[in-house]
């Protein structure tokens, strides 16, 4: 009898603290932007090429004008070399420019590129961007540099009369160019082909943004409404149907609460050769 209240007097300190620190969390660590350094290796990045650094912010929604100037200023003291944009900027065309006008500020040596998301509205979005000298990818892609391919698609749950393809985003690549693909949601890396592309980044699922530890996160695996694959495009490194390198970024944006999953900017550095 003595043991069993004992028990459940430590589960419920357990779970308290599990509680606490889960709460503790969302209301520090899970409201700074984190940096993430990410080199990237393979002997498809041209030697040219080699210390080439891409800035990938997405999923800026919820995020204050403040704290993008913020993520412009410490991008602007990075040396970047290009900056894409994945998406989810916001559903209202108004703050989505404020936003884009923000990060047009960035100072790049190749330019600013862009994809939708699924709560962006597309053509407002893409107008914004233009406006601003940002160059929107919509199933379509472009030299950046010699030996150097960059594509972008529509998001495969696009309200818009024209369907996500990576077949015609990249069609204009040549066999020897690295290609990195652009795209909001990278479950369309499971239905479609991605033979020919060296590099995937993408966004949308937060990290799982509400999650045990950062280790599940119910959203994703409890239902298939944000992901098809659970927790295989949560946060971090995963691979393609074809097994081509996806990265997925958290996403920069401020909804809360976050639980264990930072919101993210990422910066890759390419490497020519094998890590």
């Amino acid at each position: 009898m003595f043991g069993s209240i004992f028990a459940q007097k430590c589960l419920m300190v357990l779970s308290g603290a599990v509680v606490a620190v889960h709460a503790l969390h969302s209301l520090t660590l899970d409201r700074i932007i984190q940096y993430v350094q990410v080199p990237f290796h393979s002997s498809r990045v041209p030697p040219a090429l080699d210390g080439y650094r891409v800035a990938f912010v997405t999923d800026t929604h919820g995020i204050s004008d403040a704290r993008m100037r913020g993520v412009a200023n410490r991008l602007n003291g990075e040396g970047i070399d290009l900056l894409l944009l994945g998406g989810d900027f916001h559903h209202d065309v108004e703050t989505a420019a404020r936003t884009v006008g923000i990060l047009s500020g960035v100072q790049t040596r190749d330019g600013i590129f862009g994809v939708e998301g699924n709560h962006d509205q597309t053509a407002g979005l893409f107008a914004a961007m233009g406006a601003h000298g940002i160059r929107p990818l919509f199933n379509e892609g472009v030299h950046i540099r010699d030996g150097f391919f960059l594509a972008g698609t529509a998001d495969v749950k696009t309200t818009v009369p024209a369907a996500a393809c990576i077949a015609t985003a990249v069609e204009n690549a040549g066999p020897d160019d690295f290609v990195l693909l652009l795209t909001h949601n990278a479950d369309i890396t499971m239905s479609q082909p991605t033979s020919g592309i060296d590099l995937v980044v993408s966004g949308h699922t937060h990290g799982g943004h509400v999650t045990f530890f950062g280790l599940w996160a119910p959203a994703l695996t409890l239902s298939r409404v944000v992901t098809r694959y659970g927790r295989r495009f949560m946060s971090g490194w995963a691979e393609s149907r074809d097994g081509v390198p996806v990265y997925v970024s958290n996403g920069t944006g401020g909804y809360f609460p976050r639980v264990f999953a930072r919101p993210q900017v990422i910066i890759f550095t390419l490497r020519h050769g094998e890590g």
